[in-house]
């Protein structure tokens, strides 16, 4: 029997993933990671998806503790999110830029 393990946000490159694993594999489990997100829905999303799209199991791997390592606007309340600057150096914090 063929396994996989997918890293599974449940956005669209990682069910891309989850698609491809469970047409070449037997058994396909999900894994997500829980790092203190302040869209706490992107778990619950991903957690539906996996089950729904024909997962094995899906777990969710607390690593909360790293936020204290990195301070995010992803993660905090209290830190905006910078709003979205197209030529700015380095990464952006949006996953697709505001109108």
């Amino acid at each position: 029997m063929k396994r996989a393990v997918v890293v599974f946000s449940g956005g669209q490159d990682s069910t891309t993933c989850l698609v491809q694993a469970l047409q070449q594999y037997d058994e396909v489990h999900c894994v997500t990671f829980d790092y203190g997100q302040r869209h706490r829905a992107e778990i619950d999303v991903a957690r539906e998806l996996a089950l729904k799209l024909g997962a094995v199991a899906h777990k969710v791997l607390d690593v909360t503790l790293l936020n204290e390592l990195a301070v995010s606007s992803l993660t905090r309340d209290n830190i905006p999110v910078p709003d979205y600057q197209p030529d700015a150096e380095g990464i952006s914090q949006h996953l697709c830029p505001r109108a």
